[in-house]
């Protein structure tokens, strides 16, 4: 039904900012973020400064605002007569990341200690805000680099909302699903940077059992902003494909991403590493990389490395080529 002068119904606004109702209950019951009046005293109804009201709540969440904070600046935004600034008597705090999906374990993403980007980024992933999503992760990358946006922002955002979705009984599958796209998108324009051609890529690829790619979207990512070439393969790549592919690129080096110790090959890895290509009489290998997880435990042989996370990967790598780490 169309906007009218009597204002809109709170599911209407709901789906307008892409929040649930419940989302939107919780912020009037805890912090008098409601609408200035309601048509003769029956269902709620929002006028278009309560709606810009909203707007401004949602904005500043997903910029990382604590709720109350936010809640707070956007009732200034629209004075109300007699209105408090503090928690409603006998209320609880709104959970840090946002409110979801009410009764069904609620929206709360066990984030801890983290950055306030991540938490922005949590509230427009729970909202399903695509459009903020994409604006935070650019500012993340831009403000901090590749590796930091990475192990500060994305993957702690990551993993609260994995998190959730196994404890909610899949209920936020759409949540992780999302994300992951947004993350991956943002790391493969960041990848697109020029980068040196000239000398010999870095080839990336997931062992032949292991799905999960955006590790690997993170360093190649990382590597294009110290112009380092980098081949993507993707995910559970096969040995025979892995093989050829080595082969033909004559790479410095392989990074091998294991997410679980189901999945680490290391007879694979060994059989890289020893991989040579090249002129006769001045043939060479490439450097094996174990990145990830899986590979915990494994005893990296000679020309094998075990980067300790995507910083110490990336450095590891550049030293690889004769450049110094920033």
């Amino acid at each position: 039904m169309a906007e009218t002068t009597a204002g809109i119904t709170t599911g209407a606004l709901a789906r307008r900012l892409g929040v649930s109702p419940t989302t939107i209950r919780s912020w009037e019951q805890r912090y008098g973020i409601g609408p200035a009046s309601r048509a003769d005293g029956r269902h709620r109804r929002w006028s278009p400064s309560d709606v810009a009201m909203l707007e401004e709540m949602c904005r500043l969440t997903s910029s990382g605002v604590p709720p109350a904070e936010a809640a707070r600046a956007a009732r200034r935004s629209r004075p109300e007569p007699g209105g408090s600034d503090e928690l409603l008597p006998g209320r609880g705090t709104v959970d840090a990341e946002g409110a979801g999906r009410g009764s069904a374990g609620g929206g709360v993403l066990a984030l801890g200690n983290v950055r306030q980007e991540c938490r922005g980024l949590a509230r427009a992933a729970v909202r399903l805000d695509a459009a903020a999503m994409e604006r935070l992760l650019q500012q993340a990358i831009s403000d901090r680099g590749l590796v930091s946006a990475w192990e500060d922002v994305m993957a702690p955002t990551l993993r609260a909302v994995g998190r959730k979705w196994v404890s909610s009984g899949d209920l936020y599958v759409e949540v992780e699903h999302l994300l992951s796209w947004q993350v991956s998108t943002a790391l493969r324009r960041a990848a697109l940077t020029a980068t040196d051609r000239s000398r010999a890529p870095v080839l990336l690829a997931c062992v032949p059992a292991e799905p999960h790619t955006l590790p690997l979207e993170a360093l190649a990512a990382a590597l294009s902003e110290r112009g380092l070439e980098a081949r993507m393969f993707g995910g559970a790549v096969p040995a025979e494909a892995l093989d050829a592919a080595v082969r033909r690129c004559g790479p410095a080096a392989v990074v091998l991403w294991s997410q679980t110790r189901t999945t680490a090959d290391l007879p694979l890895a060994r059989h890289v590493a020893g991989t040579t290509f090249g002129l006769r009489g001045a043939r060479t290998s490439p450097l094996v990389v174990l990145a990830g997880p899986g590979w915990s435990g494994a005893r990296p042989a000679t020309g094998m490395l075990r980067p300790r996370g995507l910083g110490e990967a990336v450095d590891s790598l550049s030293r690889l080529y004769g450049e110094p780490a920033p």
